[in-house]
């Protein structure tokens, strides 16, 4: 597919401004199990004024709200805006994956930012795990957490190659994140994760959950401490300028409500509400699975977590649950290809069509013993990423927007990297303070350089 045939966005194509949510998304397994404040509305009209607007309820809404609230004896008055259900969007439709990334775009982000600022992206997403983990031990969150080992998988000769190289390079400088992880070639690789034709791997601490869980109990320590949550709330603009009083006009069909702050926790439909970000965060159609073996079948255990590349485009992304289902996520040898079925799209209610097919008999091509299993899939879901133009989240101040902040545009990869991007957007909200002092990675601020970059970096990684 050529540059020129690329997708158009909204604007170009001649629909409407968006993106924005729509109506009967998929179902995701992650949501058949639903909370109380599923449709929630803490009053019968929206709140005409507040100190704090969350706009989105999914874990950078969440988990911002928690950490303004954490410890603080004095919070500021407190709304979440949810255009659907809560924790309706990419949270509820991801793998569940809390899988850092210790060594395999190091390379890259070195190259980019430098040494240092990789080594900041790394140590955070690696911090994340035992954040999480404390997280859910301290508020006793029953999301079955597990903390386990991944296995990142290769199956392409060269690719093994290269990767090897590089973290051969990451070793011998001592990077940081390196002491976790550990190199199997091919041999090992296969008897260890049984998966055929593996060239090689890499394994490193990780964890799972049940991501709709984690927000929801979130979600409801916020309004048990009087955070006032809408859901089907959808917001359709926000004033240009503050009005005499200092105060942010957030439309919605139910009325406006004022703000003083506003948080915009909004990932793949960012660009519909805050236009400065329109080409910055583009929403990207995935597509995910969860995979399980009928009563009186047995298969292989796979007790870890694995990724299994098959080339430099994309992996298929899973975990072994507790009952022993798979999630499994990924798909791009279908689809990758096909522009028009995941870029720029902001629709979860369709499939990736080239994909549907592409998880039957999953297991069985891919691991060894699994071949009479009978595994089959009973789900399987869309749901829209945000991914940046220099693949990179945002966070932090909106430029020149006082009052203004953004915690999104996480490029499939969240789960290792909101929970503490969202508590250093609660530092700013909490204590006025600078970027800098957040503990957030330099690369994730939001700059009107940044705003103004014109590339296309997921365009290059396509490499149409």
């Amino acid at each position: 597919m050529s540059r020129s045939n690329q997708p158009k966005s909204p604007d170009e194509s001649g629909s409407p401004p968006g993106p924005f949510p729509v109506p009967d998304a998929t179902l995701p397994f992650w949501r058949t199990d639903l909370h109380q404040l599923d449709t929630h509305r803490s009053t019968a009209e929206l709140p005409q004024k507040c100190d704090v607007l969350i706009i989105g309820s999914g874990l950078s809404g969440a988990a911002t709200a928690y950490h303004i609230l954490d410890n603080n004896p004095s919070p500021p008055s407190m709304v979440i805006l949810e255009a659907r259900q809560a924790c309706s969007g990419a949270t509820a439709r991801n793998g569940g994956h809390v899988k850092p990334d210790l060594y395999y775009r190091v390379p890259q982000y070195v190259r980019l930012y430098g040494k240092q600022a990789a080594a900041d992206m790394a140590l955070f997403e690696m911090n994340h795990v035992q954040a999480v983990k404390d997280l859910v031990e301290k508020e006793s969150i029953d999301c079955d957490f597990v903390l386990t080992r991944a296995f990142d998988v290769i199956l392409d000769p060269e690719l093994a190659k290269k990767t090897k190289k590089e973290f051969d390079q990451l070793v011998s400088e001592g990077f940081p994140t390196i002491k976790d992880v550990w190199y199997a070639p091919a041999a090992a690789a296969q008897a260890l994760t049984g998966v055929k034709d593996a060239q090689c791997a890499f394994s490193f601490t990780v964890a799972s959950l049940w991501p709709y869980k984690l927000v929801t109990h979130l979600l409801s320590l916020a309004v048990k401490r009087g955070v006032n949550l809408q859901t089907h709330t959808p917001v359709t603009s926000v004033s240009e300028t503050q009005d005499a009083h200092g105060y942010w006009l957030v439309t919605t069909p139910r009325g406006v409500i004022k703000a003083k702050k506003i948080i915009f926790a909004t990932n793949g439909y960012t660009a519909g509400i805050v236009p400065q970000f329109r080409e910055k965060i583009i929403p990207v159609r995935g597509i995910c699975s969860r995979i399980a073996v009928p009563t009186g079948k047995e298969a292989p255990s796979l007790p870890f977590s694995y990724s299994v590349r098959h080339n430099d485009k994309g992996a298929d992304y899973q975990i072994t649950r507790p009952d022993g289902s798979i999630i499994v996520g990924g798909g791009r040898p279908a689809y990758w290809h096909k522009g028009n079925e995941w870029y720029n799209i902001h629709d979860d209610s369709q499939m990736i069509r080239p994909a549907v097919s592409y998880f039957n008999g999953l297991m069985q091509r891919t691991y060894r013993g699994w071949e009479d299993s009978g595994a089959a899939v009973d789900k399987i879901w869309t749901g829209i990423l945000g991914y940046t133009n220099d693949l990179v989240p945002y966070a932090g101040a909106v430029p020149a927007k006082g009052g203004q902040f953004i915690c999104a545009g996480f490029n499939g990869h969240g789960m290792p990297a909101i929970l503490l991007t969202s508590k250093g957007i609660a530092k700013m909200i909490r204590e006025g303070c600078a970027f800098e002092e957040t503990g957030v990675p330099r690369p994730f601020k939001v700059t009107a350089a940044r705003l103004q970059n014109p590339t296309n970096a997921i365009m290059d990684m396509v490499n149409y």
